[in-house]
């Protein structure tokens, strides 16, 4: 999915997520969490996180599988300011020891097997110092939308893009269907396919790791979370 045509295009598609009212109070809490420690992002993409937690201090490396969306980071920064590995986030092992590891914008989500999950979660324990956190962001299916016989929910429409999701509520694999318009008045269609994970089952998940469940919010400005949330920020602790 994270090609070069894509790549090229993420900051302006994704340009919502770098308003203040969304990233400010993102990197008020990975800033907290990090506690003057290093922090390594999974699947850092363009650095729309991570660039604004480097302005705030924190030294901040990162892991992704792109390398498309790694050279439009290089655009930013460099490699010796902000160090990645391109890799599989599940496996790929990057040197030393961090206060913080997180994941952000349901990108959990794009490892499409529970096996593939899990070795996320054990990956991030393994990067993490004794008594460090790994944080993730991850959206919360809303099946009561699912009307009975059908399997799917449209969640965007307007003249420039729509969007709906496709579910299989077997399997738990979800996939993201955007019609976009672009500047020449054409439409667009990309599919992202991905494998939801409930927050109880992020626990369990967590648990296997050695991990234990610190804190969890219904969003970044801390709001509680209650079943009436649609995504879920979710801390987990390594033991000192």
């Amino acid at each position: 999915m994270w090609n070069e045509a894509e790549a090229s295009r993420y900051d302006v598609a994704s340009a919502e997520m770098f308003a203040p009212e969304i990233l400010g109070p993102t990197v008020d809490l990975l800033t907290e969490l990090a506690a003057d420690g290093p922090a390594l992002e999974f699947a850092i993409g363009t650095g729309r996180v991570a660039m604004a937690l480097r302005n705030r201090g924190v030294s901040v490396s990162g892991i992704d599988l792109s390398e498309p969306m790694v050279s439009q980071l290089r655009r930013k920064v460099t490699g010796a300011d902000l160090p990645v590995v391109v890799g599989d986030m599940a496996t790929t092992r990057f040197p030393g020891s961090f206060a913080l590891v997180y994941l952000v914008f349901n990108s959990l989500a794009n490892l499409q097997t529970q096996q593939e999950q899990v070795d996320c979660f054990v990956n991030a324990a393994r990067h993490l110092a004794p008594g460090g956190r790994f944080l993730v962001e991850l959206w919360v299916p809303n099946l009561r939308r699912l009307a009975p016989g059908e399997n799917a929910v449209m969640f965007a429409t307007s003249d420039e893009h729509v969007g709906f999701d496709t579910y299989d509520t077997a399997t738990q694999l979800c996939a993201s269907h955007h019609f976009v318009r672009d500047a020449d008045g054409t439409y667009r269609n990309d599919t992202g396919h991905f494998r939801y994970a409930w927050p109880s089952e992020c626990d369990l998940m967590a648990q296997l790791a050695g991990l234990s469940l610190e804190e969890r919010f219904g969003d970044w400005d801390r709001r509680a979370f209650t079943p009436e949330s649609d995504k879920h920020i979710s801390v987990w602790h390594k033991p000192l």
